[in-house]
Order: structure tokens, then sequence, then C-alpha cells
């Protein structure tokens, strides 16, 4: 199947109208799970991106070494320093169990939840966001997953095997290990063959295959974003883009509630995913390309985050 760009005017339906008769949280709900002591920039682009693109509310899951360090970058983001690295269990006599608790205890609070921007590889940093993920799994919370939360996946495909809320966003090496780990051949195929092939060996979850274009996935259909990007490829691009995903698939629970009056049926519920991404990445693209214009070499991953404005409004013009 040859992949296709959707209707756009369709896709913007799914963005929620600035109406007074909407009160706070309606317009999304974000959750990051991620950010070590090493890793603070990675949530912190995340959460940034989806409230720039409009989410309400962002609340970021990390390390203490982390929270402070993102507190300090921004008071819009509530910050939850509760995860932890193995050797602060053992210091503070802590268990993931606890962890778990704590974070799970704020799911009522939120709709979508974003995994990996700065999770780190640590052996418990990567249990507690497993166990994470299975309980959003119990709440029909839809997941994104990147960074070091596919490195998870790729070890434990079974944590989100099957799951058709979820979205994984791997660039071209992640990609690749996914594959291996899932037992996709990638020779002699298509790109977007290779990519329907993977959804299916996770039984239909999104894939946002990253690249010159962006290939989308969920193994029935397959989307392509052939937006223009910038020419520099500096680190944290991904973390917008999760944060993107995160804020359309929290406007796509709000459109499928009815929190405002639209036309019932013009986006079917399965379809929700595809369009979601589809369209963070336009918004991620357009970004890059607008803020490399104004900077050009000496562009930089936090000037894309102050053209996600210019490039929703590009979006919604298109």
């Amino acid at each position: 199947m040859p992949p296709r760009i959707p209707d756009i005017k369709l896709v913007r339906k799914l963005v929620p109208p600035l109406s007074k008769n909407l009160h706070k949280g309606q317009a999304g709900r974000v959750g990051v799970v991620g950010g070590s002591e090493d890793y603070t920039g990675a949530p912190f682009f995340s959460g940034m991106a989806s409230m720039k693109l409009g989410a309400d509310l962002c609340h970021i899951f990390c390390e203490p070494g982390a929270g402070t360090v993102i507190k300090s970058y921004s008071p819009d983001l509530i910050v939850h320093p509760y995860m932890r690295t193995s050797d602060k269990l053992q210091k503070e006599h802590h268990d993931t169990k606890d962890i778990l608790e704590r974070i799970t205890g704020v799911f009522s609070r939120l709709h979508v939840l974003v995994v990996g921007p700065g999770l780190s590889r640590d052996d418990a940093m990567q249990k507690t966001a497993k166990d994470i993920i299975l309980k959003a799994r119990e709440k029909d919370m839809a997941i994104v997953i990147d960074a070091d939360g596919l490195y998870l996946v790729q070890n434990h495909p079974e944590t989100v095997k099957g799951y058709k809320k979820a979205v994984l966003t791997p660039n071209v090496v992640e990609f690749k290990r996914l594959c291996e780990a899932m037992n996709v051949d990638e020779n002699d195929a298509k790109p977007e063959e290779v990519a329907m092939e993977l959804s299916k060996a996770f039984e239909g979850v999104t894939i946002v295959q990253k690249g010159g274009v962006d290939i989308i996935t969920n193994g029935d259909e397959v989307f392509q974003c052939d937006v223009e990007g910038g020419a520099k490829r500096m680190g944290g691009q991904g973390d917008i883009l999760s944060g993107t995903i995160a804020t359309f698939l929290a406007w796509g629970k709000a459109y499928e509630d009815g929190v405002w009056e639209h036309p019932p049926n013009e986006i079917e519920s399965k379809d929700i995913a595809l369009y979601a991404t589809w369209a963070a990445c336009f918004i991620t693209k357009s970004s890059s390309k607008l803020s490399y214009e104004k900077f050009g070499r000496a562009v930089l991953t936090s000037h894309m985050l102050e053209e996600i404005g210019a490039s929703y409004d590009k979006f919604m013009k298109q």
C-alpha cells in the first residue's frame, strides 16, 4: 500500500476551539515520564512542546536530580520528582512499588502519557517505566513512547504489543532495533512496507518512523509527512515531536468525548492516532524549518519551541 497524505481539513477537526465554554484542563492534560540526573532537557522539550501547541497542563515525572533543574527551566511545568535510579532506591530504602503508586495516583488528572525522554537505561528507571505503561494500559490511556522508552520496548515488546493506543516514534537506529526484536526483515522492501510489518508485529501499535519523510502506520493504513524540515539535525527534535503528538492525542480524546460540539463520526476512533501523529509531524517539521531559516547553523532545539505557534498557524491555514 503506497503512503498517502491525509485531508488536512479533516485532521484539523481534532483541534478544540478556543472557547469560554471550555474549562482548564479540557484542552489536554499531558504527563511525561522521564528525566534523570544526566538528561534534563528531553522531558522539558517534550512537556513545553505539548503546552506551546495548546495543552492546558503538563506533569513531568522524573528523578530528583532532574526535578530541581527542570523546575528552574520553567514554572509552567508541574514537576514530580518521584522516579529513582537503582542506587538511590538502595540508599533511600524505597521500592518501585511505592514509586508506581505515587505516579499512578496522578493518572486521573491526565489524558495522555509520554514515556522515555531522558529516562536513562538504569534498571530501576526502566522497570518503573514498564510498570507505568502497564498501568496506563489498564486505564485505557494513550501512550507515546520515545527515546529510552523504545529501548524498554525493544527488550520487552509485550509491554505495548496489542495496545492500539500506543504510539512508537523510532529514529533510523531505533527502528532497526525494533525490527530485529520483532523479527521483521528490512531487506528488499519499501520503507512503508517495513513500517507496516513492524506495526503488524506489534498487533496494531502506531509506528512513526522519523526521517526526511516521516512514515506513519497502524498496520492497516500508512501516511507520510513530507513537509520540509530544517537542515540541521540537533538533539531534542524527537522530544518536541513526542510532546506535540501527546497534545494532538489529548485533543483526540476530547473530540471522542464530545467536549465541544462537532458533527458526529467525521473522524473514527480508530483513525485518531494516525491523524494526531501526522499533524504532530507537520508541526514539528515546520518548526524545525522556521527556526533554521532564522538561525542557520546556530539553531538550537529551544528555538524550535518558539516557532510552534507559527507552525500551528501554518497548519490551520494550509
